[in-house]
């Protein structure tokens, strides 16, 4: 576990979590807002998680984190974190959720503790935050974070512009 809420435990994934990964990763806001990671099958989620989440928290110290939810024995239900990518000059915060869990607050809950945490134990001095100028509760949630609206990014190679936001920390 690397830290926790009133309602969420938030610890690193590992490679058994690969079956929830595909799901949550699969979900129709998830390709929509984030985009279709091409991820079908168990041991392509396994290969995601060792090369991507296990690898940022041995490179970076920090990643991405799954979110437990206490009141329902600890399942899966979504993620936050951070990540640094090669295209953007800031880290920057990341969530989503299971559909069946959105709009319950789970994703500002994680997130702020994710932002007390990038300040405090990664010293991330300033960190970003993008997201769709249409994915208008992404928006509400970075803005509710303390993040603002500095510019338009095409960070991936889709050649799909983004907005960035971002927030001072140290």
């Amino acid at each position: 576990m690397l830290a926790e809420t009133e309602r969420l435990i938030i610890s690193k994934f590992t490679l058994a979590d690969a079956p929830f990964f595909l799901e949550l990763i699969n979900t129709p806001k998830f390709k929509k807002y984030v985009g279709d990671r091409n991820v079908k099958t168990v041991a392509q989620a396994e290969d995601r998680i060792k090369n991507g989440h296990l690898k940022n928290y041995e490179d970076l110290g920090y990643g991405f984190y799954k979110l437990l939810l206490k009141s329902e024995n600890n399942i899966p239900i979504g993620t936050s974190g951070i990540t640094q990518r090669d295209t953007l000059e800031l880290p920057d915060i990341g969530f989503a959720m299971l559909p069946q869990y959105e709009g319950q607050g789970y994703g500002l809950e994680s997130s702020k503790l994710i932002l007390q945490l990038a300040k405090d134990v990664f010293k991330i001095p300033k960190i970003g935050a993008i997201t769709s100028e249409h994915n208008t509760g992404s928006i509400k949630l970075i803005e509710k974070l303390g993040l603002t609206y500095e510019k338009r990014v095409k960070p991936f190679e889709d050649d799909a512009e983004l907005m960035l936001f971002a927030k001072t920390l140290l």
